[in-house]
């Protein structure tokens, strides 16, 4: 990426003027100035080069009366999903960086580029090519904090990797793979997720971390290889603040215990004498798995490191802060391994929920995963706010389904034995899911022939179902009623009006099995159903999450259109026949 394209060029100019303002500006470059009419190329001596004369000469140095544009230059084949954001506020949080990245499509990769610049630089790889020019279309010199956004393409070498052969011999394909070392495929899509390390300190020692003019944290980064963010305009007033710690596993552990030292230094030398715990916040989502049954992993955690460790309470959660403090305590040797073990768990979990929500999100179209604050992914949920969570009844006149808000009711089966996991000590965990998904959720007295399972009523509109559900499949995973490495299956039932059923099932049976084969769910019309008293009947779905979810949705597009097609036409003479009641 050592090439650049100079455009908006004066007719005037000449390869002397631009020898002359590389020299002025100190900008190395390895060959000849390549002059066209309207634009010019130029090669650098490394990608430092390259971005400091981005940095410093586009839409800022002015050549014959003309200012330059200066970018890197990217052949067209090479325009696919990768782009390179700079000019970002340098204290903006990484969360709102990633949630803002994801309103255009599926990040792949987003890695910090090291720049002189008191600004940030990110290169960006979208999944889709669309996405990666839709970005780029809204992004582009648009203002946050401001400054002006300046997004350009990069070179997309998986782009001319897996572009069709060009001018080979028939019968050959390209010549071998593509270098092991082209930029393009460091975006190493297979690498852990990385997602950040978040602790909370006393607000006494935030002066002694950030150090005389932000030297110690500097060099805290610097050593650690972390991007570290003090929040420290959050609650004024309030006794801890919290600090985000962005690297590698490696990295944050190294931070922290960096953090803990200079804690312990300053308490001696102003004779604080009470114990500073190591306080780490975890997203609730992880925490069930993170204590495991009869708190097991948390007991072993303790009994490994020699430390004693304390989580917060479920009624401490409120729907803008899903983060539970893990409190541990003991020398700070001893917290450090205990902050790798439980930083480990929660990092599989996470990898674990994401892998199972990237198999088929895709498949629920218009679904907006970050406005559900169910994962954080490399961001919300793992932020300090969840402002970007609608608070339960603010769906308004359109959910990011792109749906109908108005109410549906769900009735979900799950295991008799899990009912006091669900509801929680008194009643804890259901008001606080009921609170968090926006739902109205009740677990129905035992009935029925099966005795081993129970019937929960959710009622809401699509995203406080997706919402709900999703934590009720999380919560029997993470309390063990399903084994590791069996997938939770769970059966739903919802209520269709009896005139509309056949439309479900399709002739000769072909929409259920459509929906069958694109959900992964099983669809069954029970046969010689008795419609109840509102003259509905019932639809039985049977699968995992994402295929139970799509399933729903996609007979509630049935639904929609059979409510559409039942409205009378003013346009005609004749009312359109309205559905039997009984």
């Amino acid at each position: 990426m050592n090439k650049l394209y100079i455009g908006n060029v004066s007719a005037e100019a000449s390869e002397e003027d631009f020898e002359t303002i590389f020299e002025q500006w100190k900008i190395p470059h390895s060959g000849p100035f390549l002059l066209k009419t309207g634009y010019a190329f130029v090669d650098c001596l490394d990608e430092k080069a390259a971005m400091k004369a981005i940095d410093v000469l586009s839409g800022k140095v002015e050549l014959h009366g003309k200012l330059l544009e200066v970018e890197h230059s990217v052949p067209k084949r090479q325009r696919n999903c990768k782009l390179q954001i700079r000019n970002i506020p340098p204290h903006m949080q990484w969360e709102v960086l990633d949630g803002m990245l994801a309103q255009y499509g599926s990040v792949e990769n987003c890695e910090q580029v090291n720049t002189d610049t008191e600004t940030a630089v990110v290169n960006v790889r979208y999944a889709a090519k669309d996405q990666a020019r839709l970005a780029m279309e809204k992004l582009n010199g648009s203002m946050m904090e401001n400054y002006a956004l300046k997004v350009s393409y990069i070179p997309d070498e998986m782009a001319a990797a897996e572009g069709p052969p060009a001018g080979g011999r028939r019968g050959f394909g390209a010549r071998g793979p593509p270098r092991a070392g082209s930029p393009g495929l460091g975006a190493r899509p297979k690498d852990p997720i990385i997602i950040p390390l978040r602790i909370m300190v006393p607000t006494q020692f935030v002066g002694a971390i950030i150090g005389k003019e932000g030297n110690t944290i500097r060099n805290i980064t610097k050593q650690t290889h972390s991007k570290i963010d003090i929040h420290r305009k959050e609650n004024a007033g309030a006794a801890e603040k919290p600090i985000t710690i962005h690297s590698t596993p490696e990295g944050c552990s190294s931070a922290c215990t960096t953090i803990m030292e200079i804690m312990q230094k300053e308490a001696a030398e102003t004779k604080f004498t009470e114990e500073i715990p190591l306080k780490i916040l975890a997203h609730n989502n992880f925490v069930g798995r993170l204590i495991g049954k009869e708190g097991r992993n948390l007991k072993k955690i303790e009994q490994d490191t020699g430390t004693k460790i304390t989580i917060s309470s479920l009624q401490d959660l409120t729907l803008y802060n899903p983060e539970r403090t893990i409190t541990v305590t003991g020398p700070i040797e001893n917290c450090a391994r205990a902050e790798e073990e439980v930083m480990k768990k929660i990092r599989e979990s996470y990898e674990s929920d994401m892998a199972a929500m990237n198999l088929q999100s895709n498949l629920i179209p218009g679904l907006n995963l970050n406005a559900l604050g169910l994962f954080p992914s490399g961001a919300p949920g793992m932020g300090p706010s969840m402002s970007s969570v609608p608070p339960p009844g603010a769906h308004g006149g359109c959910s990011s389904f792109g749906g109908h808000p108005e109410s549906e009711t769900v009735h979900l089966f799950i295991p008799a034995l899990a009912v006091g996991a669900i509801i929680g000590k008194q009643g804890q965990h259901i008001k606080q899911l009921s609170h968090f998904a926006g739902a109205s959720i009740k677990i129905a007295p035992a009935e029925g022939a099966d005795p081993k399972l129970r019937k929960v009523i959710i009622s809401g509109p699509p995203e406080a179902q997706f919402k709900a559900q999703c934590r009720l499949f999380g919560k029997l995973k993470e309390e063990n009623f399903f084994g590791p490495k069996e997938e939770v299956k769970l059966e739903a039932h919802i209520k269709v009006p009896s005139f509309a059923a056949g439309r479900v099932i399709g002739k000769g049976g072909k929409t259920v099995n459509e929906l069958q084969n694109l959900t992964c769910a099983e669809v069954v019309v029970p046969r010689d159903q008795t419609p109840d008293e509102n003259d509905q009947v019932i639809v039985k779905i049977s699968g995992h999450f994402f295929a139970c979810q799509l399933a729903q949705r996609k007979i509630q597009e049935i639904l929609a259109q059979v409510r559409r097609q039942q409205q009378p036409k003013p346009s005609s003479g004749t009312q359109t026949p309205q559905p039997r009641r009984k």
